[in-house]
């Protein structure tokens, strides 16, 4: 799994142009790992205002809004791929525009239904 992390609102920081670019190599890259049969899934989350974390407390559950992590990024998404290798894993991520203007792609192997794979 390729998590994707980058700054709310870098996006609409960008010139019309670069975010053209940005949208248009994520739809190269996708089209690329659907026609390789490498693409299994993956989804763009909402802004991380809409969160709500659940946490332990006392022994019971307590919410709280948002992540409000003292970083500057945000999971944004995910895109799962099936792919031969981490290595090959690891290209497709650092192929994400995102990296380019600050964020970052951590690759996590997915542990399968018996749970012993890692």
């Amino acid at each position: 799994m390729l998590l994707i992390y980058n700054r709310p609102g870098f996006a609409e920081e960008l010139t019309e142009q670069e975010r053209d670019e940005l949208f248009g190599e994520v739809d190269a890259l996708m089209k690329e790992l659907t026609e390789s049969g490498e693409l299994a899934g993956g989804d763009a989350l909402a802004d991380p205002s809409t969160t709500k974390t659940v946490r332990g407390k006392d022994g019971q559950p307590a919410v709280t809004d948002g992540p409000f992590l003292e970083a500057k990024e945000h999971f944004a998404g995910y895109i799962t791929v099936d792919c031969e290798s981490v290595e090959r894993a690891v290209e497709i991520a650092s192929r994400w525009p995102d990296v380019r203007f600050g964020g970052y792609m951590e690759v996590r192997a997915i542990m399968g239904q018996s749970g012993t794979e890692m």
